[in-house]
């Protein structure tokens, strides 16, 4: 909790480290020279529940969506069997959000279904490190199943530097073509359209009352210049607090900056925690969760 306001990061890769490429753990010591990796990870690469769940605390973090990814031709595999150690430590500041990859997962329904038993709360796709279009209609079954189950999907939204990325699938026209077609999915933009894609990111969220903007990977401070053609209140009030940590200064630092753009309180408070657990249905979760 910060200022009064609980606090949900809601776009946080926590790997083990031997699943991934030397890309990864290079960006992760780049963008997170702030993270204690020495003493939350253990020799093996693994990160240790109780000491990441004593590091969130301390970083006033109530509660965190843990993302798994399967996407070996760009940052590698991170099975979503590795994050169920941490959650089971302190199910209350720990989530999970499913990952598919359609060149590797078959039927997709089957797949998500199965995420979906070890706790999922939504989906996250990665169309620009599995090399897919978002739109490809091999995903509609997929997208008619989340549609009809009330399950959120989040979409990587933005640009990657990692080797093997295909940039040119981030882009949110693709992601367009499925909320025409699903117009009671509800639809997450990761990273915000980050790159050259603000624009059409932030026309798109208001435009469409169940698409949102999820603002990981992106420095707080600049947001209000990355969206600077619309009212910055008025968007703010439906995006999602992430840090897509470990690649991140710092995740209080992060947090804490959002109070100095201007914004009203109730409209923190929505960005902080609120539209988190209502685009993720988490209506059960409990801030400043502590193990017990």
């Amino acid at each position: 909790m910060l200022e009064g306001i609980p606090v949900i990061d809601a776009h946080v890769h926590a790997a083990r480290l031997p699943t991934l490429k030397l890309s990864w753990k290079e960006w992760a010591q780049k963008f997170g020279k702030s993270v204690p990796f020495s003493e939350i990870y253990d020799e093996e690469g693994a990160l240790i529940p109780e000491r990441f769940d004593e590091y969130l605390a301390a970083e006033g973090i109530d509660g965190t969506i843990l993302f798994c990814e399967y996407s070996p031709k760009s940052t590698g595999i991170q099975p979503i069997e590795d994050l169920l150690p941490i959650v089971e430590f302190n199910p209350d500041r720990f989530h999970i959000m499913a990952n598919l990859n359609p060149h590797l997962h078959y039927p997709l329904v089957a797949e998500f279904k199965r995420q979906l038993g070890m706790g999922a709360v939504g989906l996250k796709l990665h169309p620009v490190h599995g090399s897919f279009a978002p739109n490809d209609q091999m995903l509609y079954p997929l997208y008619a199943f989340c549609e009809s189950e009330g399950y959120s999907v989040v979409f990587h939204c933005g640009t990657s530097v990692f080797p093997g990325a295909t940039n040119r699938y981030a882009d949110p026209a693709l992601i367009e073509d499925v909320a025409r077609d699903f117009p009671d999915l509800t639809i997450v933009l990761a990273h915000g359209g980050r790159g050259w894609w603000y624009d059409a990111a932030a026309f798109m969220t208001l435009m469409r009352e169940n698409v949102w903007i999820e603002i990981s990977g992106l420095p707080p401070q600049k947001l209000p210049d990355y969206y600077h053609r619309y009212d910055f209140e008025r968007l703010a009030r439906k995006m999602i607090f992430g840090t897509d940590w470990p690649g991140v200064p710092g995740l209080k630092a992060n947090a804490l900056t959002l109070f100095d753009l201007g914004l009203s309180r109730e409209t923190l408070e929505k960005i902080l925690y609120q539209n988190a657990l209502r685009v993720y249905r988490m209506d059960e979760f409990k801030t400043g969760g502590q193990h017990g």
